[in-house]
């Protein structure tokens, strides 16, 4: 009696094991994910992560046949529409950027001020005037309660203060910014100022290596001005009287040539500034070194 329930139980598990292996092994149909593998094999870039691990597949093979795969379901879909075109459009967000027109059917070119940079110029030498006549002015009010001497630096700053208000009376004659951004002007000078204020009074080096950074950004910011310029996206229109006047320039000058010499100015200041930031970086005041005068 035991034995015919021990081969009974036998009989049971071969036929369980036979049922869930059997397609494996002896199906003459091979499963569906060793048919996609196999039709891949052909081409191993292409090959699904699944073969060799997540680990060991190459992401951009991956993102290639992907690619592959939605820009035939794209051209399938426009074939199937009726539209007759081959071309689709390739695109994860499946969105075409859209197209803004005039009322005469024109494009409508967005000027914002990101792209301007006219403006932008002059909204950067609204900011950038401000640290010079603060710092001067502290430093002025520094020598007088204690009778000393500041070594140049109340004349450095506030040549420095100087020099960024006619970047600022240049490029307004170049922008012609609008009443809006005359107002933002107000808003950002007033905050600026004396957040500034506060920070020099806190950490006079602090402050100066912010300016140092700032103006890189300016130097940064010039220099793509000058790629427009050179591109011709933005017109090289001769040069303003005021400019002229200023830093002594040839008659027949162009806006190219006047941001150029402010583009130099910038990287004085930004070299000054952080020479101020390293004199307090190692202790000393201002006075103990020699101010770089003589530039403007």
């Amino acid at each position: 009696m035991m034995s015919i329930v021990v081969n009974s139980k036998k009989a049971m598990v071969g036929s369980m094991l036979v049922r869930q292996l059997g397609p494996r092994f002896i199906a003459t149909i091979a499963p569906a994910t060793e048919t996609r593998a196999s039709g891949f094999a052909a081409e191993w870039g292409k090959v699904p992560a699944r073969i060799g691990g997540a680990r060991n597949a190459s992401t951009a093979a991956v993102a290639e046949a992907n690619a592959e795969v939605k820009k035939k379901e794209v051209v399938g879909d426009n074939l199937e529409s009726g539209g007759g075109k081959n071309e689709g459009l390739v695109s994860y967000w499946g969105v075409e950027p859209v197209k803004l027109t005039k009322e005469d059917g024109t494009e409508w070119k967005w000027r914002s001020f990101r792209r301007r940079y006219g403006c932008r110029a002059m909204m950067l030498e609204t900011v950038a005037a401000v640290p010079g006549m603060v710092g001067g002015m502290l430093l002025h009010l520094k020598s007088l309660r204690r009778f000393e001497h500041s070594g140049g630096w109340i004349k450095t700053l506030l040549e420095e203060a100087e020099n960024e208000r006619m970047h600022l009376m240049t490029f307004m004659e170049v922008a012609k910014p609008k009443w809006y951004e005359r107002a933002l002007v107000f808003a950002v000078q007033g905050v600026f100022f004396n957040a500034y204020f506060l920070a020099y009074l806190a950490s006079p080096k602090f402050a100066h290596r912010v300016v140092g950074y700032l103006e890189e950004e300016a130097i940064h910011s010039y220099t793509e001005f000058l790629k427009e310029l050179d591109k011709g996206v933005i017109e090289n229109v001769p040069a303003p009287a005021i400019a002229i006047d200023y830093w002594r320039l040839p008659a027949d000058s162009t806006l190219r040539d006047v941001v150029m010499v402010v583009r130099a100015d910038e990287a004085h200041h930004r070299d000054v500034n952080h020479f101020a930031s390293d004199i307090h970086y190692q202790g000393n005041e201002l006075k103990a070194a020699p101010a770089p005068l003589g530039y403007h």
